[in-house]
């Protein structure tokens, strides 16, 4: 396993995408090894065969490096999507444009789709096409056909997305391939599901039934890139297990102006509920094609980490660009620069104080004792991860070590702001026994003090009730 000395851990996780440029097992294990904590299979693209054999070989790489790492499954949602059609449409602004659900272009002029948007819009409501080059609004819904009024020229393209802001799905977000992917999903090594297109929080909860129905422990991200996600935030964060502010979409469905102001409050909200929060879309898009980045994405990398982001994420740039370890091992510049030479300004931290369980006052209780006796790290016990959890919302600068006996919760922990994973079997010294092998390996050193959370109940999920100080000799 290789060590890593406290002052040279990131607390601020990168999220990095497999695809084609990092389809082997060489490039995967250099991901993690410039950085990556987490890495994303986009379900979008893609076989099973495939998206098999990557899982494979990131626990595999994972192992070699004794670095825990966090698989994501990004189902793809209803992503609504124009149909096929030759060649390029032209459109003029003010021509009326009809739609239909898998119509022939050359035999009816009514331009295909790939979902039945018939059954969903009404007058009034806005239908954007191409990522939002081509802005329509719905005059008519007439025996299946969609009749829009186009507000600029432009061209269309088979096959391009199709965002519509003012649409309510009415929970009409899992579609039936996200469901067979759940399936294949839950016969495999994977920690995370990112939920696509999501508008309120019933959408979750329907999506965390299908799962427990699976037999399995995956949490759940929810992507913030909808209008109506937006208007229901505050419930989406508190229900969800993390969440992302895809920005992609989001631009699209909302004001780009507005972006900003929803990334700072996720990541505030996620925060004030303990709840991990990602920044993705963009971040390094630069280096889809260039070896060097913008300044302005340094400072949109840096901008996520000093408001308390527990991760930044790379897309395209490491699925299809043409420099994927490049990219990571830049943001990992990024962040340990600015962790280094900026404290973090998190918009809340904590719950607020009517809320406050017993779990926060005993994790507020561990960072203040930690901070005022200067300790060198935070050791925590945890089964679920909800130790660790609450420790990381009050975003402290201390290194926080969580020790558990279950890979799922140490690989989950991996992509949480400041803990770094060991699993270890359960017991009552499972906290020390850490901390010496720690000693042993020289990532702690004569002198350091170390602060541990545990409970009387070890493995016992909720029982942390002990807080120690230890001196390293």
């Amino acid at each position: 396993m290789a060590m890593v000395s406290l002052q040279h851990y990131k607390r601020t996780k990168i999220i990095a995408t497999i695809g084609p440029a990092t389809h082997s097992y060489e490039t995967i294990k250099q991901l993690i090894a410039n950085g990556a904590n987490g890495l994303r299979l986009n379900f979008s693209h893609g076989n099973y065969q495939e998206k098999g054999q990557q899982i494979s070989w990131i626990r595999k790489a994972s192992k070699e490096l004794g670095k825990p790492v966090a698989i994501i499954q990004d189902l793809q949602g209803p992503k609504i999507r124009l149909g096929d059609f030759d060649d390029i449409i032209q459109v003029q602004a003010a021509q009326t444009l009809r739609f239909g659900y898998k119509t022939s272009w050359v035999e009816t002029g009514i331009i295909p789709t790939q979902y039945d948007l018939s059954a969903k819009v009404s007058r009034g409501e806005r239908l954007y096409l191409y990522d939002g080059k081509v802005r329509t609004t719905v005059k008519s819904v007439k025996d299946g056909v969609v009749y829009a009024e186009a507000e600029n020229n432009g061209i269309l393209i088979a096959r391009k997305g199709i965002n519509l802001p003012d649409t309510d799905f009415g929970g009409d977000v899992i579609t039936e391939k996200d469901k067979a992917d759940l399936a294949f999903g839950s016969q495999e090594d994977i920690d995370y599901v990112s939920m696509s297109f999501i508008q309120t929080a019933a959408d979750i909860e329907q999506m965390q039934r299908l799962i427990k129905n699976l037999g399995s422990s995956r949490k759940i991200i929810a992507k913030v890139e909808t209008q109506l996600a937006v208007e229901n935030i505050d419930s989406i964060v508190q229900t969800a297990d993390a969440v992302m502010v895809a920005r992609g979409d989001l631009a699209v469905e909302t004001l780009p102006e507005s972006v900003p102001i929803v990334q700072r409050k996720v990541i505030g909200l996620g925060i004030k509920y303990g709840k991990p929060t990602i920044v993705a879309t963009q971040m390094l898009a630069s280096m889809t094609e260039m070896p060097e980045p913008t300044r302005a994405e340094v400072s949109d990398v840096a901008t996520a980490v000093l408001v308390g982001a527990d991760c930044v994420m790379l897309s395209d740039e490491t699925a299809s660009g043409q420099y994927p370890l490049e990219a990571v091992s830049i943001m990992k510049r990024v962040v340990c620069y600015t962790e280094a030479n900026a404290p973090v300004r998190p918009l809340f931290v904590g719950q607020p104080e009517q809320q406050v369980s017993r779990s926060s006052a005993i994790s507020r209780g561990v960072i203040s004792l930690a901070s005022s006796i200067r300790a060198t790290a935070i050791v925590a016990e945890t089964k679920s991860g909800a130790t660790a959890l609450q420790i990381a919302s009050e975003r402290s600068e201390i290194p926080i070590i969580a020790v558990t006996d279950d890979p799922r919760t140490a690989q989950q922990l991996a992509i949480v702001y400041g803990v770094k994973s060991y699993v270890r079997p359960a017991g009552k010294q499972a906290a020390a026994k850490l901390t010496d092998f720690l000693r042993e390996t020289k990532v702690l050193k004569k002198g350091d003090i170390v602060v541990t959370a545990s409970g009387q109940y070890p493995g016992v999920v909720g029982t942390t009730d002990t807080i120690k100080v230890r001196q390293l000799d």
